[in-house]
């Protein structure tokens, strides 16, 4: 098969890319052109394993010819149809087919187009639901340190990583407060399952209620298992112990399971894994595989029922112009699709001892920390180079590149998240491969 022609170094100006070292990566580009099951190919034909899902969204593996089928259906058929005021068949087949997997209790979706859609929306659900049972001075939203709940305003505010949200410092929401994280080297490193220390960490909470009063405070958002910032797992009690608080003061509790959702933990949610159900959850990645942007928040009865007492007309101001579009919906009953049929939304569960096993015989080697994991999930943390935070896990991220392996790099973290039709050889060679640039740092 052939391959797409690789750029030439003035080709790559005109493009700003996100999240990334833009001159690093264009005096050295690595450029994808193809993908298909566990693997991608570059341009000029080199093979490269997928340890990370894309970005933590392919759970099915790439190239699915379901949806892809599925995508070209729908666009012969209907192209876009207006979200306001109308609707097509697709976005309640999607809703409902979501409501089955999701935690007993939370019937309604709200569908946005991304994981930072899907926390604003959330963020403002939680606001106006206040509002609209009489409770207006319920403004305040509590995140978390280290917390990542995507690139929106609402989002960087709730949200607690420091380079996300020094440059808008000034324009962040106010009223807003951060528990603190879970993270303890010191006591919890190489923790196998979820850490034992930790738990009393969630009282943070009651003393941000007696700071600011529960009247004030509207909603507190938490990733059940933080992704982003290095796969921090929640101290075993500690997701509990949240929802008792918020219970006891009126106080929504929303879990941002963005990346965690769709079979990543070995349950459909993570907060079916750890047996918690929160008053919402954001979603999107793993919605449609990541192949057409997509996102929803998904709520109970009580969230929705609040807005349908009122006087008839529109319950709520908020929306996108592509919310449930019909391309991202077919996209979305597709993938649902498969991972009912092939049961990857529990398949991480049969994996898990394996993966962990794997992750856990890095230990030991040059400049490892820490090894943490959760279902497919690991999160390896390394030891910062003097002076260079994120350099060593930067040169180790490129250096599994070069050896045909992608992986994910935050700070001096290594992430990986594969798609869930991993197999016990891909198992193998991504973890060899670290091992190798481990050995030869």
């Amino acid at each position: 098969m052939a391959h797409t022609e690789a750029l030439k170094r003035s080709d790559l100006e005109a493009l700003w890319m996100p999240f990334t070292a833009n001159r690093q990566f264009k005096a050295a580009p690595r450029l994808l052109a193809r993908a298909s099951g566990m693997q991608y190919w570059t341009a000029d034909g080199r093979e490269i394993l997928d340890a990370v899902a894309g970005l933590w969204c392919v759970n099915a593996g790439h190239g699915r010819r379901e949806i892809t089928a599925a995508v070209a259906a729908q666009l012969e058929s209907m192209d876009y149809a207006p979200p306001f005021q109308m609707g097509h068949p697709g976005a309640f087949k999607l809703a409902n087919e979501l409501v089955k997997i999701a935690p007993r209790g939370l019937d309604h979706a709200f569908f946005t187009n991304s994981g930072s859609e899907s926390v604003d929306t959330a963020l403002k659900i939680a606001l106006a639901w206040h509002r609209v049972r009489g409770d207006a001075a319920r403004t305040r939203l509590i995140g978390r340190e280290r917390g990542y709940h995507g690139v929106g305003f609402g989002g960087i505010s709730v949200g607690g990583i420091s380079p996300n949200r020094k440059t808008w410092s000034a324009a962040l929401l106010p009223g807003v407060d951060h528990l603190p994280h879970t993270h303890d080297l010191a006591r919890n490193a190489f923790s196998r399952g979820l850490p034992e220390h930790g738990a009393h960490l969630a009282d943070e909470l009651e003393r941000l209620v007696a700071l600011h009063d529960a009247s004030t405070i509207a909603a507190v958002i938490v990733e059940p298992l933080a992704g982003s910032t290095g796969v921090l797992l929640p101290p075993r009690g500690y997701l509990k112990r949240l929802r008792e608080i918020c219970d006891r003061h009126g106080i929504l509790l929303i879990f941002d399971e963005v990346i965690t959702g769709f079979g990543r933990t070995g349950s459909p949610f993570a907060s079916q894994e750890f047996g918690v159900t929160p008053d919402m959850i954001t979603l999107a990645k793993g919605i449609t595989n990541g192949c057409v942007p997509m996102g929803a928040v998904l709520m109970g009865k009580p969230v929705y029922e609040a807005f349908m007492q009122g006087p008839d007309g529109i319950e709520l101001f908020h929306g996108y112009t592509y919310s449930a579009h019909p391309v991202a919906c077919a996209a979305g009953l597709a993938t649902l699709g498969i991972y009912e049929r092939e049961g990857l939304l529990t398949r991480a569960r049969t994996l898990a001892g394996e993966w962990e096993d794997a992750a856990h015989g890095l230990r030991g080697l040059p400049h490892v920390i820490d090894v943490r994991t959760y279902g497919l999930i690991c999160g390896l943390e390394l030891s910062s180079q003097a002076g260079k935070p994120g350099a060593r896990g930067f040169e180790v991220f490129v250096k599994c590149f070069e050896r045909g392996v992608l992986v994910r790099q935050t700070g001096d973290i290594i992430a990986l998240s594969p798609p869930l039709i991993v197999e016990r050889a891909h198992i193998e060679r991504i973890f060899g491969t670290l091992g190798e640039v481990l050995r030869a740092q």
